[in-house]
């Protein structure tokens, strides 16, 4: 009986491997009290399927391995719910779109919960479908593979009202990709050791907060969408960019902390034009920056390319090698409502005590300006000619560049506890 029983076990599976995947309910499901199917304790190799509405769990030690190829689960019906399994060795074909858990349109609803994802390819791929749940996994790509030819951990395409929650992401190309989505969470996620932690492309009217970036080429990288409300994350040692801000409109960047960004390099080459940014704005208009810190990184913020319009106030600048970086045609106040920025660097007084500098701050000059356009420039620093430049600047007002002031820049900077309010979100 042993033999013929492992005999059908092995021609089921094989079948799989050849015909492609196979429905979940092949395999030794056992009915729970609750109206529940539970996967028992071993390893199961072939590519499934969930084609009707069920919840479905694994006990502990119960393995799903796809034979390196396809998706190890998809899930195609309505209000299914898939929680702790382990999946291996699904497919790398990233044209294939090959995951660990493939979520298709049909499967509004799903619920993808506290699952280990240990593969090459995509984790968890949402596509084109509403009110998806993914929750508490923990998902490792493959490190010794180029980050641009692995998969995405979390990859949202064209979703609505989806909530991504406590995942633990690692070694894949993008922790979380959202693209062509809206009325989506992402929330107290940590995202570790791969391109962009959080990569937003024409998404409209999301919200990202509590998560941490660590490690990262850029830590969240938000491009082409508007109405995002970023809140209460954290970039930690990341390379290049903490946030990137690239055709970003109407959009909040509020109680985020960004720490210790520095110039990273591809093949050993240093990359150009991405100096250790804290927040990097480009072209991006009629948003709100308020209540920030960034600190310890090589460049506090770089904003260019027609980024104007934008209320920056109440943010803290704090030890970084070079505060701000303006390359623009017109003068930008950095205040509103009488209140500006700390400035760590800041050398002026406040006489009355109101916690507002009496004089104004101006990060840049024309030196500054020089220096960007021409940085060989760099070897006259402390020539004579440059001092005297600066000090026709400073007498003549008139032959000032375009740049930033802050009229009222704080002599303190705003409290720790409102800018760390995602910090007990895992360390």
């Amino acid at each position: 009986m042993k033999v013929r029983l492992s005999l059908l076990l092995c021609l089921l599976f094989c079948t799989a491997a050849v015909a492609g995947p196979v429905s979940i309910t092949t395999l030794p499901l056992v009915e729970t009290d609750d109206g529940a199917w539970r996967l028992p304790a071993g390893e199961y190799a072939g590519n499934f399927r969930i084609d009707t509405s069920m919840k479905f769990a694994c006990e502990e030690g119960a393995i799903i391995d796809a034979g390196g190829k396809g998706h190890a689960l998809a899930i195609a019906a309505p209000e299914v719910s898939v929680e702790g399994c382990t999946l291996v060795n699904w497919g790398r074909n990233l044209t294939n779109l090959d995951s660990a858990v493939f979520v298709l349109p049909s499967a509004h609803g799903a619920i993808v919960r506290n699952n280990t994802l240990r593969g090459p390819g995509f984790g968890v791929w949402v596509d084109t479908t509403r009110d998806v749940q993914v929750l508490e996994n923990d998902i490792t790509g493959v490190a010794d593979v180029r980050s641009q030819d692995r998969g995405n951990g979390i990859h949202l395409y064209s979703v609505r009202g989806a909530r991504v929650a406590g995942n633990r992401v690692r070694d894949v190309r993008d922790g979380i990709y959202v693209g062509n989505t809206t009325k989506s969470v992402l929330e107290n996620n940590v995202l570790e050791g791969m391109r962009y932690g959080v990569h937003y492309m024409y998404s409209h009217d999301n919200r990202v907060s509590g998560n941490l970036t660590r490690h990262t080429r850029t830590g969240y990288a938000l491009m082409q969408s508007r109405d995002l409300v970023v809140r209460g994350n954290r970039s930690e040692d990341d390379q290049n960019y903490g946030i990137l801000m690239n055709f970003i409109t109407y959009s909040e960047l509020v109680d985020n902390v960004v720490r210790g960004v520095r110039q990273g390099s591809s093949g050993g080459v240093m990359i150009q034009g991405a100096e250790g940014k804290a927040l990097f704005i480009y072209n991006s208009q009629g948003n709100r920056i308020e209540r920030n810190r960034f600190e310890d990184s090589s460049l506090g913020i770089h904003l260019t390319a027609g980024s104007e319009g934008n209320q920056i106030s109440s943010n803290a600048f704090i030890n970084n090698q070079q505060q701000v970086k303006y390359v623009a045609t017109r003068r930008q106040e950095w205040s509103v409502e009488e209140r500006g920025n700390y400035w760590s660097d800041y050398l002026g007084w406040d006489r009355n005590g109101d916690g507002i500098g009496d004089l104004a701050y101006e990060p840049n000059d024309g030196v500054d300006r020089l220096l960007w356009i021409y940085p060989q420039a760099r070897l006259l620093m402390n020539s004579p000619a440059i001092e005297l430049l600066r000090w026709v600047q400073r007498i003549f007002p008139v032959m000032r560049s375009p740049g930033v002031q802050d009229s009222y820049p704080l002599m303190h900077p705003p409290g720790e506890a409102a800018l760390a309010s995602g910090k007990e979100a895992r360390s």
